[in-house]
């Protein structure tokens, strides 16, 4: 029942697609049928369906692409500002990422028990039902998701533009400009082809790793030369609350580590690859975070690096010389990559909520290169509406805890699968405590935020709650507004028709 969680609503529409004889079409319609064939293309073979094409490399590469994005680059202030000392906030930057590699452990299981495209969604909509599930969808797919993107790429914009603008910040209009072009680039390079996408994301991962390593290379030698006067522990907090958003900071620093879970039936042999690819990305970022930020403290002060709007820049320029220049553009492609792994990682997420019958049945939609573009298309249009949003980084701060909440909720539902379907098929199975100590961690790091921050966990929770009218005016079959099948239906097949699209086969 699980592996067919992504082709019950295609099912229907194949067969009401199928109704027809052939022999009552006309010549146009027969034209039209003949347009949305799958095409004879080498990447294609099957057509209508996604094909597990991503490697072992290829899914390391969407994890640490998704997970290092500009953060570790402009400003890992906030894990110091809340500890108040060096050493501890290195402390907490290890204690995320064996938080982050305890909650994908986790999600090991899940992933290869419900081999699924959607990854949580997935999960809640199996233990916990269609309603719990969309709550999930809405808040990620029409906010999250697209916000996060839209941020991205004008990190990635202003990174760009500011070697012309050297003394200025760069012109907000022409900053947009260029974030909507970033977008629309890999809006085509992700409906072009799954394989096209993830070599981006490999080229890209590489080109940001390698200034993470210049980084580090340059902090151990200073380390050799004995600079090691900012590591100490004074003026570590004794406040728990503060305590408990350093690693709200930190946390946010890690998130992505349960990307390419959402991926997941495009990953080539999933019950070898995903549990690997976890590993290897989640060990590799905590180590690259960890050195990077020693490499910080070898030659700023704490007083400098709280100060600085782009740490890694300040640090080039005290210790590259003129070289320095060159990191604001491994800066922009460090950013270019984690635009490409959320439109890649984002449209699966639509596309599962589609197959569902919980967003519209379009998004279900192939192209002949077995790629879903309509959902692609979709994440892409999203992400430019929230491009001329004025304040963006609010709407991310409202859902922040959100996002944990749900993450905790997927992770929930390790325990409850383990009572109530224990015949599910389990390659990996995790003990137990591993659910429960991240649940309980999880908790802790939604509560503290939203007690020290009341008015936007309250607004946060009025965003989550508008996905209530919308459950049952489009989804919920008893209280839905009748006649959006017939409306839902032309634009499916017009779109079909301009996008060479067909709905996925059963398999």
């Amino acid at each position: 029942m699980v592996g067919k969680i992504a082709t019950v609503a295609a099912s229907v529409g194949v067969r009401a697609f199928n109704r027809r004889s052939p022999k009552s079409k006309s010549t146009e319609e027969e034209c039209e049928a003949e347009a949305l064939k799958p095409s004879e293309d080498p990447e294609n073979k099957d057509g209508g369906a996604l094909e597990a094409k991503m490697s072992l490399l290829n899914g390391i590469t969407v994890i640490v692409g998704s997970i290092i994005g500009s953060g570790i680059f402009v400003s890992p202030t906030g894990v110091l500002k809340y500890t108040g000392s060096v050493n501890a906030s290195l402390i907490v930057w290890v204690a995320s990422g064996v938080f982050s590699m305890v909650g994908a452990y986790c999600y090991a299981e899940l992933g290869t028990m419900i081999r699924v495209s959607g990854a949580d969604y997935a999960y809640i909509m199996e233990t916990f039902g269609p309603f719990a599930a969309f709550i999930r969808l809405w808040i990620e797919c029409m906010i999250v998701r697209p916000c996060s993107q839209a941020i991205v790429a004008l990190t990635f914009s202003t990174y760009v533009l500011k070697p012309m603008f050297p003394e200025c910040d760069p012109p907000n209009d022409a900053t947009r400009l260029l974030a909507a072009c970033c977008i629309l680039l890999l809006t085509f390079v992700n409906c072009w082809s799954v394989r096209a996408a993830t070599r981006v994301q490999d080229w890209f991962t590489y080109a940001k790793l390698l200034a993470l390593f210049i980084i580090i290379a340059a902090g151990a030698y200073q380390l050799c030369l004995g600079k090691t006067e900012h590591f100490t522990f004074e003026g570590t907090t004794n406040d728990v609350t503060s305590i408990a958003l350093s690693f709200y900071s930190g946390l946010f620093a890690y998130n992505g580590w349960n990307y390419l879970n959402f991926i997941i039936e495009e990953l080539k042999d999933p019950v070898r690859n995903l549990p690997r690819a976890i590993a290897i990305s989640c060990t590799l970022v905590t180590l690259v975070y960890t050195f990077t930020n020693i490499a910080f403290y070898t030659t700023l002060s704490p007083t400098e690096v709280l100060g600085s709007a782009a740490v890694a820049v300040t640090f080039a320029e005290r210790l590259f010389g003129w070289f320095a220049l060159s990191i604001p553009l491994f800066v922009a492609a460090s950013t270019f990559g984690a635009v490409n792994g959320v439109l890649l990682t984002s449209s699966r997420l639509f596309y599962a909520g589609a197959a569902q019958g919980q967003m519209p049945e379009m998004l279900t939609m192939v192209s002949a290169r077995a790629t879903p573009a309509l959902a692609v298309l979709a994440v892409a249009l999203l992400s430019l509406l929230y491009l001329t949003v004025s304040d963006i980084y609010a709407l991310i701060n409202y859902v922040g805890f959100a996002t944990w909440l749900s993450i905790g909720a997927a992770v929930v539902c390790l325990p409850v699968l383990r009572y109530t379907q224990p015949n599910l098929e389990r390659p990996i199975k995790v003990n137990l405590f591993f659910p429960v100590i991240y649940i309980i961690c999880t908790i802790l790091v939604v509560a503290f935020p939203a007690v020290a921050s009341p008015y936007e966990t309250g607004v946060g929770c009025l965003m989550i709650l508008t996905a209530v009218p919308v459950y049952l005016l489009f989804i919920e079959p008893r209280t839905r507004i009748r006649g959006l099948n017939s409306i839902t239906n032309s634009t499916t097949h017009l779109l079909q028709k301009l996008t060479l699209s067909v709905r996925p086969k059963i398999k």
